[in-house]
């Protein structure tokens, strides 16, 4: 059978479209129940999630008065109030265990240095605001009373191992070891405390109303009028007095009040100076000293201190000391020859030709003389560098609570001796404006300087003590009706250590002899 071109033709296409037709059919069948299979699959495997909420921006739409956010009840939020008590000593012991280092890596201070800044920083903090003569607010005076108790806390567990008698139930006597506070911390400690509270007694004094005021800072040209002012300390108020001046009634009052403050800075500056000296000097401020004592003075004042004939004032005369940093500067080169000619002193080092042992000790004395009016002539100047790096470097706990404390006390006590400073001095331009460039920077100087300086044969046979007798501190501050403070004997410190006379309200008592003794700034 013969068919057609035109039939085969047509049979081809119409095939054609048909196999197309199935072949589409087909894979979407196979694509649809493929997709029913993995969906049931999924559906058996995974469950549904739930929708996700849509958040809203903004906080009136819809869907945020529809939703309500579940807070707690505002009775169930505690109201944080004011840390309590043991809170705040939990906190300052935690700082002191940590080294200053709330990290925790290892990288904080000593426990000594960081008892003795947290009693700086506290003392800082409390008697920073003690600008004017007045007693010191309450809540100052109960946060420094309890949170230095908190510090000196430490020192009740300071001991050393005594001899101690022990009697038996036989009756017999016998010898034991047991221990006590040690021996500074046992004689300083209460000598400190009876100065805080007899500087904080003397503030109290100033509550009754006096002759004199302070300006406010708001004060207008024509209230100031011709006050003095010092322009090193802008942020201490202004004192003002009678045209006519203060009465002499108080004028003595305050002059007298002058000399009791002045006692307890002595007192404060003698205690501190010997613990200072018992430091050891660090490894690291003598690898920085120079060669020789003359490299460390200077020319001009070594040839003054090595002289035949030696002035300890003419050579405070001949250096300029018009800046606290020219004071400090002299401190420490004055400390460091004395350290440098101590060292070769203790290993038999050459100083030169014709240089002998005795003129050696003469030269150290000297030093030492002159180191003393330095100090006395200028109270609360800035720390040398020597006692910087003793405090830096020092590991004793009960050596850094002792100078720090004393510290904070002579600071003070300069504080108030030159608020009253001010006072006096307002008072003297008030009587004479002529004397008004006159004013010079508060000393413990004596009426004359020979007092500062005593000679080295006296010097030599003074016995040295350890501590001080502070008995009766506050009741015999005056002789009782002549108003005129007392002396007391002048107390050695080594055999080559100059010696000043103290006017202090204290007794001086040999506890024996030691290999230390009480030094005074």
């Amino acid at each position: 059978m013969t068919f057609s071109p035109s039939l085969s033709s047509s049979f081809s296409s119409s095939s054609s479209r048909l196999l197309r037709s199935s072949s589409s059919s087909l894979s979407s069948q196979c694509s649809t129940s493929g997709r029913r299979s993995m969906d049931e699959e999924a559906e058996a495997v995974v469950a549904p999630l739930p929708p996700m909420p849509k958040l809203s921006r903004s906080h009136g739409s819809r869907a945020a008065r529809g939703r309500h956010l579940e807070l707690p009840p505002k009775n169930a939020v505690r109201d944080v109030g004011p840390p309590s008590e043991m809170d705040l000593m939990k906190e300052r012991f935690a700082k002191l265990l940590l080294g200053e280092d709330m990290s925790s890596t290892g990288k904080g201070v000593s426990s000594a240095l960081a008892l003795s800044n947290s009693i700086t920083n506290l003392a800082a903090s409390v008697f920073g605001e003690q600008r004017r003569l007045e007693p010191m607010s309450a809540d100052r005076k109960a946060r420094w009373k309890k949170e230095i108790g908190w510090l000196l806390s430490v020192t009740d567990h300071i001991v050393e191992f005594v001899p101690l008698q022990q009697v038996s139930e036989d009756g017999t006597s016998m010898e034991v070891m047991g221990t006590q506070l040690r021996r500074d911390i046992l004689m300083n400690i209460p000598a400190l405390r009876k100065l805080d509270a007899m500087l904080l007694g003397y503030l109290d004094n100033f509550k009754d109303e006096q002759e004199y005021w302070y300006m406010s800072k708001n004060a207008n040209e024509s209230e100031k009028g011709d006050a003095p002012r010092d322009g090193e300390k802008w942020w201490i108020p202004t004192v003002r007095v009678p045209p006519e001046g203060l009465s002499d009634q108080s004028r003595k009052w305050l002059q007298h009040q002058k000399d009791l403050v002045g006692q307890v800075l002595k007192a404060a500056m003698a205690i501190n100076a010997n613990v200072l000296a018992q430091m050891e000097i660090p490894e690291e401020y003598i690898e920085a000293l120079p060669k020789n004592g003359r490299e460390s003075l200077g020319d001009s004042i070594y040839r003054t201190i090595t002289d035949d004939y030696f002035d300890p004032n003419g050579l405070m005369d001949s250096v300029d000391l018009s800046t606290e940093h020219k004071i400090v500067d002299l401190k420490d080169r004055i400390e460091a020859s004395v350290v440098i000619w101590q060292r070769k002193l203790c290993n038999k080092l050459s100083w030169g030709p014709g240089v002998s042992l005795e003129k050696r000790e003469q030269f150290e004395e000297r030093a030492q003389t002159v180191l003393l009016i330095l100090k006395h002539k200028f109270p609360g100047s800035g720390q040398s560098s020597l006692e910087i790096s003793k405090i830096q470097y020092n590991k004793d706990v009960g050596f850094a609570i002792l100078e720090s404390y004393s510290r904070a006390l002579e600071s003070l006590a300069f504080a108030v001796l030159s608020r009253i400073e001010d006072v006096l001095y307002a008072d003297t331009i008030a009587r004479d404006p002529r004397r008004l460039k006159s004013r010079r920077r508060p000393s413990l100087e004596d009426d004359s300087t020979e007092s500062l300086a005593v000679d080295a044969t006296e010097a030599t046979s003074a016995k040295s003590s350890d501590s001080f007798c502070w008995q009766e501190l506050e009741d015999r501050s005056l002789d009782s009706g002549s108003g005129k403070l007392k002396k007391i004997p002048r107390i050695g410190r080594r055999k080559s250590m100059h010696v000043e006379k103290v006017e202090m309200n204290v007794n001086v008592c040999g506890a024996g002899a030691g290999s230390r003794s009480f030094s005074h700034r």
